[in-house]
């Protein structure tokens, strides 16, 4: 297997030059978007969405769940916008935020390589790649599978590099991907983290019951906070899929300002 994620180093590519598919995700004339892309080993590409007002307070990289995918084409337009990480943006833009949204490379599948060291150095390389766009501090965002990479991430960032990392329906049972959050070495994390738990949430794999039981693994954190909510409507054909409670679907705006408000507490 292809594992195509060793030291990237940061291009700055075309503008978009089309909106995204989805209402919540039209953008504010004082909102820009670039495609950014990430050489990365083997001759490669990495893509990456990043979306900012003119003057964020705080940028996030934001780790999509599923297999990853988001489908970022060179023109900036998506074929895969339903995740909540990448249809939200806007609504993160509206509350001062810039955000880091990466694809996968070449349509890899990602599940089962989110808790690997390869993968780490890869979330280490978006940081580095938010801190170069913009000032001020960088948190990690996960949801669903994607939370697996930003709890690796945050387990091998050091010396300020993040300044928290936000969990949302995270995978915390075995399934098709065979791995966890807890394979991504929780007990290493040392920033702040809030994890959030839908109640409404009926994935198999991410049971909002387990929400404590993540918070308590990520032991070295000098604050965690574990935040629930609850919610959203069932439009996906799965209990795991993006348009349901699952992916907050219908309740975007009432996440988001409460993740909002614990990061700005954080900043």
């Amino acid at each position: 297997m292809r594992r195509p994620f060793l030291a990237p180093c940061l291009i700055l590519a075309s503008l978009l030059l089309s909106a995204p598919h989805f209402a919540a995700a039209q953008t504010s004339p004082s909102t820009t978007e670039r495609v950014l892309n990430l050489p990365v080993h083997g001759g490669d590409q990495q893509r990456a969405l990043y979306a900012s007002p003119s003057h964020p307070r705080a940028t996030i990289v934001m780790l999509p769940g599923g297999a990853g995918d988001v489908g970022v084409a060179r023109n900036g337009e998506i074929a895969h916008g339903n995740n909540f990480v990448v249809r939200s943006r806007v609504l993160w833009n509206a509350a001062g935020f810039a955000v880091l949204i990466p694809d996968a490379v070449d349509s890899q599948n990602l599940r089962g390589l989110r808790s690997s060291p390869q993968y780490a150095a890869l979330v280490g390389d978006l940081v580095a790649a938010a801190h170069a766009q913009a000032p001020g501090p960088v948190f990690l965002l996960g949801t669903s599978q994607g939370s697996i990479a930003a709890m690796n991430g945050a387990a091998n960032l050091r010396d300020g590099q993040i300044a928290g990392i936000v969990l949302t329906e995270s995978v915390s049972r075995l399934g098709g991907s065979h791995e966890t959050v807890f394979d991504a070495h929780p007990e290493r994390v040392n920033v702040p983290a809030l994890v959030v738990a839908n109640s409404d949430d009926r994935c198999n794999v991410a049971p909002p019951e387990d929400a404590d039981k993540i918070a308590a693994a990520m032991s070295g954190a000098p604050r965690v906070k574990v935040l629930r909510v609850s919610g959203g409507d069932q439009r996906s054909s799965t209990d795991c899929g993006s348009l349901s409670p699952h992916g907050y679907y219908g309740i975007e705006q009432k996440v988001v300002d409460t993740i909002a408000a614990w990061i700005d507490a954080a900043i």
